[in-house]
């Protein structure tokens, strides 16, 4: 469900649209923008709570957009220009008649469900982007409902890496390991140091959870493999909630919007997030 319609949600980021409209408000460089737009729903939060619950990221590469950020505009303006970004960037690359069409107010009715029936306890993110008001198009609540969803899913996928016992640095070392993505490129992606980085694998290795070369062992697998199964249990009560056959329905409904994200520049396949559109939409 996550591959399925997490490409709706990623429009955030990824659309040109959003850069300018941050680019507006007075923000400099890429990540003053994913900050903003990202942690806006927190309120002005300062870098430390925004580096615990993003987790990934050094806290030195946080600390030079936050909260410089909120200097810049306020959290209420990043909201709003996210939101106007996300419509804009929508129907350019979608059109004007399939995000009024039944096909997307339908996906939007399944979605909001799933994300009215996410338990926010002990999920900072996830409750803060539920508190706000729902947006009054399809394209927007099928929009705001996957937000929802997605920081549902990554408030549990903290808590399964904090029970696996993997630091921050060491999360992307095995995943980096695991999918198979630039370990250089990503570890740049999130303002590690080479030093840093070789250190995690080192302390990895001492468990016997990868190589000296930072290749993950049967241990290693096994443990990503279990971070991943928690992640995904954690993440099925909205699914179980709405039932296989609306979740089934929502992605067959939401396919042929996604596969046009690429083509109209709003999704980006190099992404330090591993996502790979499902095959029918790629």
């Amino acid at each position: 469900m996550w591959r399925a319609v997490e490409p709706v949600h990623a429009v955030t980021y990824f659309a040109p649209e959003s850069k300018e409209a941050c680019d507006a408000l007075g923000t400099k460089g890429y990540w003053m923008s994913y900050f903003g737009l990202r942690a806006a729903p927190l309120g002005a939060a300062p870098p430390e709570l925004v580096t615990a619950l993003f987790y990934n990221f050094h806290p030195a590469h946080v600390a030079r957009a936050v909260p410089a950020v909120w200097a810049v505009a306020s959290p209420e303006r990043y909201l709003a220009a996210r939101l106007d970004a996300v419509d804009a960037a929508l129907h350019r690359v979608v059109g004007t008649q399939v995000l009024g069409g039944p096909e997307v107010a339908e996906a939007a009715a399944i979605a909001r469900d799933a994300a009215l029936a996410a338990p926010t306890a002990g999920r900072a993110l996830a409750a803060a982007n539920a508190a706000l008001p729902w947006p009054d198009r399809p394209h927007l609540v099928l929009w705001h409902a996957q937000t929802v969803l997605r920081e549902h899913r990554g408030d549990g996928h903290v808590a399964a890496l904090l029970t696996a016992g993997l630091d921050p640095v060491e999360a992307l070392v095995v995943f980096a390991a695991d999918v198979g993505l630039d370990a250089a490129a990503l570890r740049a992606r999130r303002g590690w140091s080479e030093q840093e980085w070789d250190e995690a694998v080192a302390r990895l290795a001492a468990r016997g959870l990868t190589d000296e070369a930072g290749a993950l062992t049967a241990a290693g697998r096994a443990l990503r493999a279990e971070v991943e199964a928690h992640t995904d249990a954690l993440a099925d009560v909205p699914w179980a909630a709405v039932g296989d056959d609306a979740a089934e329905r929502l992605v067959a409904l939401t396919t042929p919007v996604v596969a046009m994200l690429p083509a109209g520049g709003v999704f980006n396949a190099d992404n330090p997030m591993g996502l790979r559109l499902l095959p029918e939409a790629g």
